[in-house]
């Protein structure tokens, strides 16, 4: 029997959406807004979901509290009130859109997640706007 555990969390962080090697209209004509040169912030929410066979002695898939600690220490605190662009390592040469930012989010958590479990990701950037990545 196979179960899907989810484990929301957020972050605060801010951003620009442009390439170092386009022109300041280029950028502007195919990022609009998210190119202001001053940067603009989200407050991003995260779900992430192990799914896998129950363990029959513990009765977990994953502990819970495993899984918030690893996206505190992987995401939240890399990421939380940071400048994407500046602060993160993993953004110095990866344009900062909401679909590289999950797959650096899932890559980071999949390394320390047992590779029996499947793992998704979904990143909202606004109540409206998300995107996920199961790694496929």
């Amino acid at each position: 029997m196979r179960v899907k555990v989810s484990r929301r969390a957020h972050f605060n962080a801010a951003h620009r959406l442009y390439r170092k090697d386009w022109s300041f209209e280029k950028n502007e004509r195919v990022f609009g807004k998210c190119n202001n040169p001053n940067f603009h912030g989200h407050n991003y929410e995260l779900i992430t979901s192990v799914t896998g066979e129950i363990d029959q002695r513990t009765g977990y898939v994953m502990d819970i509290k495993d899984l918030k600690d690893l996206i505190e220490e992987e995401v939240v605190t890399a990421f939380d009130h940071k400048n994407l662009n500046k602060d993160c390592p993993e953004f110095k040469d990866l344009n900062p859109t909401a679909e590289n930012i999950v797959v650096v989010i899932w890559n980071k958590l999949r390394k320390r997640i047992k590779t029996e479990l499947d793992l998704e990701v979904v990143l909202y950037e606004t109540p409206r706007n998300f995107v996920s990545y199961t790694g496929a």
